[in-house]
């Protein structure tokens, strides 16, 4: 069997709990609609591999709709961002310190809820420090599914795909992974936890 090298982790309800569902109903009742027109859609989009800044971003939603303020936008934004466990920050930090692994992060994020990260998780720092390689979709200007963030990390790192073990809850990313030969886990975030990796049939070990 192939040895795994290198731990491929996403951000988002794999360490830091997100309400998705919660945060896109916010969203559509802020906004008073049924669901999100193809221009919204877009422009997160954009906004998520930093194609266009924070600004930009604010600016289109207030155009859109000029009855919400800036500061009801964020927070409905924002809103998404739940608590981080600090079983979870025990758990990669230890897979650090034992350097068994190569560690990379690869989320979809953008500015603000970096930020709001930075501010309200008081151990951020610490927890990027943990990995080798942190990627962050509007930095590198990719985004899962698609194949490119994939084959960039594959690229910078000189990795094998076969070689590479990759967690994420959404299962578009990780079947698009699955499909150029990556190791995966499609962490189904309601019932299994990241920390449970190696007491799980789910990673090749």
């Amino acid at each position: 069997m192939q040895k795994i090298k290198t731990l491929i982790f996403d951000f988002g309800d794999v360490f830091i709990n997100l309400d998705k569902q919660g945060a896109m109903q916010n969203a559509l009742n802020l906004f008073n609609i049924d669901v999100f027109d193809a221009d919204i859609i877009k422009t997160n989009e954009l906004y998520e591999v930093g194609k266009i800044s924070t600004a930009e971003f604010i600016q289109f939603h207030k155009t859109k709709f000029p009855k919400i303020s800036e500061t009801n936008l964020i927070d409905t934004w924002n809103c998404i961002l739940k608590d981080f466990p600090s079983h979870r920050l025990d758990f990669i930090k230890h897979l650090a310190l034992q350097k068994n692994y190569k560690l990379i992060l690869l989320s979809n994020t953008n500015d603000m809820h970096i930020d709001f990260i930075k501010a309200n998780v008081s151990f951020f720092d610490e927890f990027k420090n943990c990995f080798d390689k942190f990627y962050l979709s509007q930095e590198i200007h990719l985004r899962k599914p698609n194949t490119d963030i994939f084959e960039f990390v594959l690229e910078q790192n000189n990795l094998m795909a076969n070689e590479c073990f990759f967690i994420d809850d959404t299962k578009h990313n990780t079947d698009t992974a699955k499909s150029m030969g990556f190791h995966t886990w499609n962490i189904d975030e309601t019932k299994e936890d990241v920390t449970t990796l190696f007491e799980t049939n789910k990673a090749p070990f």
